[in-house]
C-alpha cells in the first residue's frame, strides 16, 4: 500500500536556528522527504536564519552534507537535492539586536502561507515572536513552531504563554511534540474511534492496568548541563509521557477537530490524582567498568537529579476509576524502546481450569524502533494431548503493512511541519494543556524535592533500579520486558 501525498498550498518556512542540530539532522532531511514525495509546490520556500554569517551557498552546501548523513542512501537522489537545495536560502540575524530583519522582512511574502520555526532556546522565544511583529513581518495569519521545553515549571510555563500571546493568538501557536507525529501515536485514535472491536472494552471494567514505557540506551553525555536541571520527570514524563496518557485515556471526541481533540485531553489531566509517595520510583544510573555513571556524565558528583523515573498515576473519572496507569522512562536501559500496553482483565472463569504461565490478552503499540501493534490472544496449542491454551500475537508492522520497507511512511518531523502548513493543530498541545501538566508535575516535583528523596542506584544496561520492579510487584503486576 502506497500512501496518498496531499499537496500542501504554498509557503514560507523561515527556521530560527537553522543551522543548528535540530534544523540538520530533523527538519531539513525531513522537508527534503516531503519534496522527494512530491509534496512541496513549486514555489514553496525555506529561509534558515542564525547567528552566522553565511551565504546561500554555503548553507546549501551545509545541508547536502546533512541529507548524505541523515536521510537513507535509498532515497538520496542526486537531482531532487539539487531542486530541493534550490528551494533554500539563508539571512544573518540577530535574535536579540536588530542586525538581519530588514533583509528578512524582504526575503518572505505575505500572499503564500507563513510559518516561522523557533528551533532555538526558549528564552529567545520572545525576542523573535516581537521582532516578527513589530517589524511587520509576520502576517495575521502566520503560523510559529516552538520546541520544547515549555516552561521549566507552572510559573514559567505561564510567562512563556504570556509572552507569546502578547504577539500571536492560540491559534498560530504551535507547540511542537515529536512523539505525537508517529504513525502509531495516530493510529491510536483510529484503532480506539474507528473500530468497535476496542472501544467498549476500553474501561475499568475490562483492563486491568496500562503501561507506557520509553527506554532509552544513551546516557546524557553532551547534554548533562541541561539535564541536569530538568531530570527525566521535566524532561520526558510532564510532555511526551502525558501526552501519551491523554490519548490512550481520553473521552471520544465529538469531532475530529483540533479543539475538540485537545479538550477531552485536558479533561484526561485535570483528572489525574495526587501522586503519592511511595507510587514514584527515581533512579540514576551509575558507573559500570569504563562506563561512567550519570553524576560524571552531568560533571556534577553530588547531583540528586533522576535519571529514570517509574510512577503509578490514577485517572479519577467513571471510565478508568480503579484501573492504574504505570509509567516508565529512563536513560542507559537495556533496549531503546517506546511502547503503550493495554493490559486486558483475566475472564471471570476458566473453564479450562488453571494454566501455568498465562499472561492475558494485551494490545502492545509500538512506537519506537519498529512502529507498529501487536494483539496478544489466548489460541489452543497445536497437536494432541488436550486443551493447552498458548498465547500467539496477531503483528502488524506498519513498515510491511504500508509501505515497502517503510518508505512511505512519513517521519514524526515530516508530518508535523505539514500539518502546520495546512493549519492544523491537531497534533499540537494547546497553552492551557501546557499550564494544566505543569501545575500536576509540580507538586510531584517539590514532594520529593522537600523530602530530601535521592535516586536509586542502577546499572547501565539493565530495566531500571529494582524498586521499580517492587512498585509493580506490590500489585501482583510486572512490567513487561523492553525490548528493541
Amino acid at each position: 500500500m502506497v500512501s496518498r501525498v496531499i499537496p500542501v498550498d504554498p509557503f514560507d518556512l523561515v527556521i530560527f536556528g537553522g543551522t543548528g542540530d535540530l534544523a540538520r539532522r530533523k527538519i531539513l532531511p525531513g522537508l527534503y522527504r516531503r519534496f522527494l514525495a512530491g509534496q512541496m509546490p513549486e514555489d514553496a520556500r525555506v529561509i534558515a536564519a542564525a547567528r552566522s554569517e553565511m551565504s546561500d551557498a554555503e548553507y546549501r552546501a551545509m545541508i547536502r552534507e546533512a541529507i548524505g548523513e541523515f536521510v537513507s542512501k535509498a532515497r538520496q537522489d542526486k537531482k531532487a537535492i539539487e531542486a530541493f537545495l534550490k528551494r533554500l536560502s539563508y539571512v544573518a540575524i540577530d535574535a536579540t539586536g536588530e542586525d538581519g530583519w530588514d533583509r528578512l522582512k524582504q526575503a518572505t511574502r505575505r500572499d503564500v502561507v507563513q510559518a516561522f520555526y523557533f528551533s532555538v532556546a526558549p528564552a529567545l522565544f520572545g525576542p523573535l515572536a516581537e521582532r516578527l511583529h513589530n517589524r511587520g513581518i509576520a502576517c495575521e495569519t502566520c503560523r510559529i513552531v516552538v520546541e520544547k521545553p515549555f516552561g521549566h515549571d507552572l510559573a514559567s510555563a505561564k510567562a512563556l504563554n504570556a509572552t507569546l500571546a502578547e504577539h500571536f493568538h492560540e491559534g498560530q501557536i504551535y507547540r511542537i511534540d515529536h512523539y505525537l507525529g508517529k504513525e502509531t501515536v495516530q493510529n491510536l485514535m483510529a484503532v480506539r474511534f474507528g473500530n468497535m472491536l476496542f472501544e467498549p472494552l476500553w474501561n475499568a471494567q475490562y483492563v486491568d492496568h496500562i503501561q507506557i514505557t520509553v527506554a532509552e540506551t544513551v546516557g546524557v553525555g553532551g547534554r548533562g548541563a541541561y539535564y541536569d536541571k530538568s531530570g527525566a520527570m521535566r524532561d520526558m514524563v510532564q510532555n511526551h509521557l502525558m501526552q501519551l496518557l491523554c490519548l490512550i485515556a481520553m473521552e471520544p471526541p465529538a469531532h475530529f477537530d483540533p479543539d475538540a481533540v485537545r479538550d477531552e485531553k485536558l479533561k484526561v489531566i485535570r483528572a489525574l490524582d495526587p501522586v503519592l509517595p511511595d507510587e514514584i520510583v527515581r533512579g540514576q544510573y551509575q558507573a559500570r567498568g569504563k562506563d561512567p555513571g550519570y553524576r560524571e556524565d552531568a560533571e556534577n558528583p553530588a547531583s540528586l537529579t533522576e535519571s529514570f523515573i517509574a510512577l503509578r498515576l490514577h485517572v479519577s473519572n467513571w471510565r478508568w476509576k480503579g484501573t492504574p496507569f504505570y509509567l516508565r522512562t529512563g536513560k542507559k536501559l537495556k533496549a531503546r524502546a517506546s511502547e503503550i500496553a493495554v493490559v486486558f482483565k483475566d475472564p471471570p472463569h476458566s473453564i479450562f481450569g488453571p494454566q501455568e504461565n498465562r499472561r492475558g490478552n494485551v494490545l502492545a503499540i509500538k512506537l519506537q524502533p519498529n512502529e507498529g501493534m501487536t494483539l496478544r490472544v489466548t489460541i489452543k496449542e497445536p497437536g494432541p494431548g488436550g486443551m493447552r491454551l498458548v498465547e500467539v500475537p496477531l503483528d502488524m508492522s506498519f513498515a510491511e503493512a504500508l509501505g515497502e520497507n517503510g518508505a512511505d511512511i512519513p517521519d514524526a518531523y515530516e508530518r508535523l511541519i505539514m500539518d502546520v502548513i495546512r493549519g492544523n493543530q491537531t497534533l499540537f498541545m494547546r497553552g492551557d494543556e501546557v499550564e494544566a501538566a505543569w501545575a500536576w508535575a509540580d507538586p510531584v516535583i517539590r514532594g520529593w524535592e522537600e523530602r530530601g528523596d535521592r535516586p536509586c542506584p542502577y546499572d547501565a544496561g539493565t530495566t531500571g533500579p529494582e524498586e521499580a520492579q517492587i512498585l509493580m510487584h506490590r500489585d501482583a503486576r510486572r512490567w513487561r520486558e523492553i525490548r528493541e
